[in-house]
């Protein structure tokens, strides 16, 4: 009786670990595999619509392209005005937190800047750090500032939303610490931000005008950069990449020789996660995929403008 008790126990144990190995976001025998190094502190990774993956590396005022496919670096642009957070808009401009030039810019495919905001009731921008677009084609960033804190253009450190029509900007969140990563659902209807200044992470329900409410804590531990999958699990960047389910629960770790920064998913198929640690770009397969607002490809993009 005492033996077929131990192999029921033996058979649960046994059916939990490969459950737990089927759950794992890594896929099996994956290796993290270092692609660049020799920066000066890497940040806001982001992908464009084949997958290849744009980076910044803040000190050295430049914003870099790694290529996929025929896995080489180069540059995208220098004298970046300090950028940090990246992202594609669906009509692949590529929109950038500059930190140190205090606004939020669009660089398009022909390589032409514009500025989408500079200013908050009339007034100049911390450090804009981080961004996300929803499906509408607004875009959230956070405004927060390292360093010193003293002569603070706005009030505190805060969350903003400009429109889709980008002809406005509305602050969301004014109650943190200090804001940084965020990321949102597929659908748009919650948003994930986090106060790093206060080492946690909170959920919104995003309104109809891209207001926030209906706050909560998510994660008792704050971030830098942030992703989402497609099982809606959030990733956090702290010491380690930290997995979260969309209830809360820390799922996994993934370990990153130098401490991460920021992460997105990138390659042909959305499979491989590229995260920025200090001086190195590193990236590790997945066995889930990344979701993010649709980009368009380029002879998509090609043709509209060709029909305009």
């Amino acid at each position: 009786m005492i033996a077929r008790a131990l192999a029921i126990v033996s058979v649960l144990v046994m059916v939990a670990a490969v459950s737990a190995a089927q759950d794992s976001v890594v896929s099996p025998g994956a290796e993290m595999t270092k692609l660049a190094g020799g920066f000066r502190f890497t940040e806001g990774p982001a992908a464009d619509a084949e997958g290849n993956i744009y980076f910044t590396d803040i000190p050295n005022n430049r914003i870099l392209k790694w290529a996929v496919e025929a896995g080489q670096l180069s540059t995208f642009r220098e004298d970046s005005g300090g950028a940090n957070g990246l992202y594609f808009d669906r009509e692949g401009n590529l929109l950038v937190c500059e930190g140190s030039g205090g606004r939020l810019v669009a660089i398009s495919p022909d390589g032409k800047l514009t500025v989408l905001a500079d200013t908050y009731d009339g007034k100049a921008f911390n450090s804009p750090n981080d961004l996300w677009i929803d499906p509408k084609g607004g875009v959230y960033f956070t405004d927060p500032r390292y360093g010193s804190r003293d002569n603070l253009p706005q009030d505190g450190e805060h969350v903003y939303y400009l429109t889709p029509d980008r002809t406005k900007v509305i602050r969301v969140i004014d109650d943190m610490v200090r804001p940084n990563g965020l990321i949102g659902t597929r659908d748009g209807r919650l948003l994930y931000v986090a106060d790093h200044g206060d080492s946690k992470t909170f959920v919104y329900t995003v309104n109809e005008d891209g207001t926030l409410s209906g706050k909560k804590l998510f994660a008792p531990e704050g971030s830098d950069g942030m992703t989402i999958d497609n099982r809606g699990n959030i990733y956090l960047t702290t010491r380690v990449v930290a997995v979260y389910s969309s209830e809360g629960e820390k799922i996994e770790e993934i370990k990153v020789p130098e401490g991460p920064a920021n992460l997105t998913f990138g390659g042909a198929d959305r499979r491989t996660l590229f995260i920025t640690a200090r001086t190195s770009l590193y990236r590790i397969p997945l066995a889930v995929r990344g979701i993010r607002t649709p980009v368009m490809p380029a002879r998509e993009r090609g043709a509209r403008q060709r029909q305009r």
